[in-house]
């Protein structure tokens, strides 16, 4: 029955702590993403094995992978944002894609 509950339990909690990190939106991922591994790798480790060896092995194992991964979700670049002409009107767009009209002086 424990066994059970940690294979429903350990994902669930996997889960509930990577959907979190995705809100927090860090410049630098690679920390949080490394204590995260850490945890969840110590924990399956742990439940999958039986003994402290499985979890220790987990742990650096999970860190690792989670420091990797947690420094590559930040790279992603927002477009860039610049005027344009259209129609013979001057437009701005923002880096989050949101076009506006703006001054004409601004597209000289």
């Amino acid at each position: 029955m424990r066994k059970r509950v940690l294979w429903v339990a350990v994902p669930a909690l996997a889960l509930g702590v990577f959907a979190a990190m995705g809100a927090a939106r860090a410049q630098n991922n690679a920390v949080p993403g490394a204590v995260i591994g850490g945890v969840t790798g110590a924990l399956i480790g742990g439940a999958v094995t039986g003994r402290a060896g499985g979890a220790a092995a987990g742990a650096v194992i999970g860190g690792a992978t989670g420091a990797v991964i947690g420094s590559q979700t930040g790279r992603r670049q927002q477009p860039p944002a610049y005027y344009f002409w259209s129609g013979g009107r001057c437009f701005y767009r923002y880096p989050n894609g949101q076009v506006v009209r703006v001054s004409r002086g601004y597209c000289q």
